[in-house]
Order: structure tokens, then sequence, then C-alpha cells
């Protein structure tokens, strides 16, 4: 199987920051997390500016754009400003997420369907400027068939049905994100998947054989209190390693 890469979400470090002082110099550190992360075995950091600025903000985008030398993976709107906004900054990559302005966080998957031809234009806009693009999506058939449509390079899973599930239902969506993402594969679509993730329920995904990448934050950074970001990090990994092995 392909190596599964590991990017680590600092959204939450950033929220943390601003509930006492929203600036980029602020502690605790936005650039000392995506360090400690890379440090404990993250292959690359992901981020999602909000139309909010909630949690990241644009001084965040360009210091992390600046210092990071591993990939860079950006969370957007597909909207106007985020994308001059992206294609300002180059990312390795994007992921194109839905939002809601009252949600805690996200919901569910981008409707790539019903965004049709303004979602391919995003697409290739910033598929032409060298930024692979993925769609943050459920593990639905017409849904990846609208993501292939669209022109994106990749295709990232919603699991947090999965996670909220226990027993049976977990089971039935564990069936479900598994066909996903051979179909998605037949495709030529890369795989990837996120959202709800921990050390109890990884080792499923990890072990689909589709699936390439996967995207965790907060529990990551909630685990990151107790023992600190690269060690919770660099336990994820080990966990994604060893499931990766007997999949």
């Amino acid at each position: 199987m392909p190596k599964l890469r590991l990017g680590i979400n600092i959204d939450h470090v950033a929220t943390v920051r601003n509930a006492r002082c929203r600036d980029a110099r602020a502690l605790p550190d936005l650039l000392r997390a995506a360090q400690e992360a890379i440090k404990g075995g993250a292959d690359g950091i992901t981020f999602h500016l909000r139309e909010d600025r909630r949690h990241i903000l644009d001084a965040d985008v360009a210091r992390l754009r600046k210092h990071i030398k591993k990939p860079i993976n950006l969370e957007m709107a597909a909207t106007e400003e985020m994308l001059a906004i992206a294609l300002a900054m180059r990312p390795h990559a994007v992921c194109l997420v839905p939002e809601k302005r009252q949600e805690v966080t996200t919901e569910g998957g981008l409707d790539a369907v019903k965004g049709g031809k303004k979602l391919g234009r995003i697409v290739n806009q910033l598929a032409a400027a060298g930024i692979r693009v993925s769609l943050f999506i459920n593990p639905e058939a017409e849904q990846i068939l609208a993501a292939w449509t669209s022109g994106a390079a990749a295709v990232e899973f919603h699991t947090g049905t999965y996670a909220d599930s226990k027993g049976a239902a977990q089971k039935r969506e564990l069936k479900r994100l598994q066909w996903a993402a051979t179909q998605a594969h037949k495709l030529g679509l890369e795989v990837h998947a996120g959202h709800g993730l921990n050390y109890a329920n990884t080792p499923a995904i990890a072990a689909i054989p589709e699936i390439v990448e996967l995207n965790i934050g907060h529990f990551l950074v909630g685990e990151a209190l107790f023992v600190g970001l690269a060690a919770s990090v660099r336990q994820m990994r080990g966990i994604m390693n060893k499931a990766r092995k007997k999949g």
C-alpha cells in the first residue's frame, strides 16, 4: 500500500490564542505548534482560514507560508475572497470545504453537485496555479462523480458520521467509506479522509488501502495539553503505521 500521510490541523491552537489576544504574534505560537507537529511526524500542516476569521488569521497564513517547509494544506470556502488569497499564497494544496457562520465545526461534506460550474471554475483556477485541489465531501456516489467532473485532483471524505457512530452503525459507515474510497480511486482521484478521528477509531480508516492522507486536528491538539503536541502526533503516527501494515 502507498505511504499514509498525516496532516495536522492547527486551527484550535489559534482558538486558544484568540481567547486572550487576536494577534499572530501572541501565544500560544502557531509557528511553534506547526514545528512541534512536524517533529512528531506530521507530513504537512493544515489550517482553515474561515470567512469570519474565528481562529486562523490572515497574518497567520503569511507567517506559516513563509516559515514552514513541509506542505501546507489550506482549507477554505469556495468564494472569490478565498480564491484570491489562495492564488496569492500558493500553498501546496487547497481543500474546498462547506462553511456556515453558525456552525462550531464543519458539519458535513461540500455539495459538489450543487457547486456545478462555479466550483469547477475555482478548481481550475487553483489547479492552473499549480495547487493540488481536494474537495471535502461525504462518501456518496453523486458527490464523488461531481468532484471528478470538477477537475479536482483529490477528495477528502468526511469521517464525522463514522466517528460519531457506535457498534453496527459504525461498521456500516466504515463499509460506506471503504466503498467510496474504491470508487474515487477508480476514477483517478487521490483519496484523503478526516474529521473526528482519534487514537481508537483511526486504525480502521488507516487500513483502507486507497486512502493516502489523513487530516487530524482537534483530538491531537487536545491530547497535547497533557503530553505535548509532538508526542500526541508521534503516537498517532505509530497507530497509523501499525494499521497500515496490518491492512
